[in-house]
């Protein structure tokens, strides 16, 4: 629903424990992303650090959260001085409670000793690094303005300052072959990160490889060798102590994105910046994808809120079970009527014995959760109970 009303000061009736920051800058757009952000426009940082402090203060007062996390775009393209008032605006507004878990994302060319200080100062303990590949020929396709040593520069300058470092990899880019992708994770694992996120590769509408799709200038790989990458992962991770815990992330014990975990446990918590989804009091608002607008909508103040929603109680348990279902321990059928006030047998009336039949889910040990097979399949699986 289309939004458009004056900002208030957000009352919350429980308090959300994470909060999310959404940074747009790049040095150029991937031609596989679609996320909210612009390139080539540093000109316009200035004037988002203006309106980020005029967005946050409609919290009214200080919100102490347990997980923040900074993404993108790159928050690291920041100049260090940008990206220091940066972090000390979020943190003025979002103190850290006892045993935090602050996250930020960052490109591997950007990973400076001057940027490392920067964030050891700030409080930041984990970053994931969008690595996305170790084979150039793979980077240049995908891209990238990074190379492989930039990225075992940047881990090795990380290291000793921040608790756990994360690794984005990407699977099934055209042309990619399983023993290529295979080659990428052991080159990851012997960077020894501690926590690591494998995606295959999807062509988004509105992206420039979605376009070369349609014109056959790049063709997907077929199902068969994405799904044996996506196995050879399942296997190969765990193997090295990397165990999964959600369809595409993968740790060590104690490393889990604790950020990450509000989201599939349906829990609330805050947002801010240009395309930024935030879940408070029961409702969900995103702000305008585009940075222009937010940063006009803000710095004259207008809402900042582009659509918003309160789900209904079956509808919030739905998503709430297609959320937790992503994760490999699944869903536990007793805490989840408790807390919702529905089965997961009715929500899933329709589909249940069905997916069960097709060895897609399992109930064990009174937790619904994805098998090995289903894990394969879980947009389909989890997508189709939120459309019941």
């Amino acid at each position: 629903m289309l939004v458009d009303r004056e900002p208030t000061p957000v009352t919350v009736t429980t308090q959300p424990r994470a909060a999310y920051i959404h940074v747009p800058f790049c040095a150029h757009r991937c031609g596989y992303c679609n996320f909210t952000l612009v390139a080539r426009r540093d000109d316009l940082i200035e004037t988002y650090l203006a309106a980020l402090a005029c967005e946050l203060q409609a919290l009214g007062q200080p919100r102490e959260v347990e997980t923040l996390f900074i993404g993108g775009g790159t928050p690291t393209h920041l100049e260090p001085a940008q990206l220091e008032r940066l972090l000390m605006l979020v943190r003025q507004w979002f103190p850290l409670a006892a045993g935090y878990e602050f996250s930020v994302e960052a490109n591997p060319i950007d990973i400076t000793s001057e940027r490392v200080g920067v964030l050891k100062a700030h409080g930041v303990n984990r970053v994931s690094l969008g690595a996305q590949s170790f084979s150039p020929d793979k980077l240049r396709l995908l891209e990238r303005d990074h190379t492989p040593e930039q990225i075992r520069t940047a881990i090795e300058l990380l290291r000793p300052v921040v608790h756990s470092v994360s690794l984005d990899l990407i699977f099934a880019a055209p042309g990619e072959t399983l023993p290529e992708w295979q080659a990428d994770v052991e080159q990851a694992l012997a960077l020894r990160p501690d926590h690591l996120s494998t995606y295959g590769l999807t062509f988004e509408r509105g992206t420039t490889f979605y376009g070369r799709k349609l014109r056959h200038e790049l063709l997907a790989v077929d199902e068969e060798t994405e799904a044996a990458m996506y196995e050879f992962a399942l296997e190969r991770l765990p193997a090295a102590g990397l165990a999964q815990y959600e369809v595409s992330n993968f740790a060590r014990p104690g490393y889990e994105c604790r950020h990450n975990e509000v989201y599939w446990a349906a829990d609330e918590y805050f947002a801010a910046g240009p395309g930024a989804a935030r879940y408070v009091a029961g409702t969900r608002q995103v702000n305008h994808r585009s940075v222009s607008t937010w940063i006009k909508r803000v710095l004259e103040g207008h809402s900042p809120v582009a659509e918003e929603e309160t789900l209904d109680a079956e509808d919030r348990a739905r998503e709430a079970l297609a959320i937790g279902l992503r994760r490999v321990a699944g869903v536990d059928v007793a805490r989840f009527a408790e807390r919702f006030g529905f089965n997961v047998e009715a929500l899933m009336a329709r589909d249940l014995a069905r997916y069960r039949d097709l060895g897609l889910l399992a109930i064990e040990h009174g937790a619904l959760r994805l098998t090995r097979r289903g894990l394969l399949l879980a947009d389909t699986v989890c997508g189709s109970i939120v459309r019941q």
